[in-house]
């Protein structure tokens, strides 16, 4: 053995590389519809940083656009108080500005009311209605406590 000093053969730490984001990641986890953000922003990645820094400061563009839209399905839905089925079931299209949402809450369309009682429990609708929901009897179970014997009757 010499005692000379031996090389490092061990593999060195790459420096972290920033993860980057496809422009429709970026719109979903900005709320906002990607066709309607500007042409810059759809052509190439965005980092993770310049994400949190728009969310953090947006910039007037972004804002605009969450305010006046055109708005992403899951944000017409939830602005309606309905979920994304019930937005089909309708016949409403994939997006929609802010105004044509403000007349489609004034217009009240029948299918709009039924699907918010789905949607929002506790709203007038009947227990055991509800989809998926096991349907209650309609008399509801009478106990007798005259007789002696230990019998539940229902009608």
């Amino acid at each position: 053995m010499t005692d000379a000093p031996r090389e490092d053969n061990r593999q060195q730490p790459k420096p972290k590389k920033e993860q980057m984001l496809s422009p429709a990641t970026a719109a979903k986890k900005l709320g906002v519809f990607l066709p309607a953000m500007p042409e810059d922003f759809r052509a190439q990645p965005v980092s993770r940083s310049t994400l949190r820094e728009m969310n953090e400061n947006p910039p007037e563009w972004l804002t605009t656009l969450r305010r006046e839209g055109p708005h992403p399905r899951d944000e017409v839905a939830r602005r309606l108080g309905v979920s994304n089925s019930a937005l089909a079931r309708g016949g409403v299209s994939d997006s929609m500005t802010t105004e044509e949402i403000r007349a489609l809450l004034d217009e009240r369309p029948e299918w709009l009311v039924v699907e918010r009682e789905k949607h929002a429990p506790g709203t007038g609708r009947p227990p055991g209605t509800a989809i998926g929901e096991r349907p209650t009897s309609a008399a509801p179970v009478d106990i007798d406590e005259d007789d002696d014997e230990d019998e539940v009757e229902v009608d």
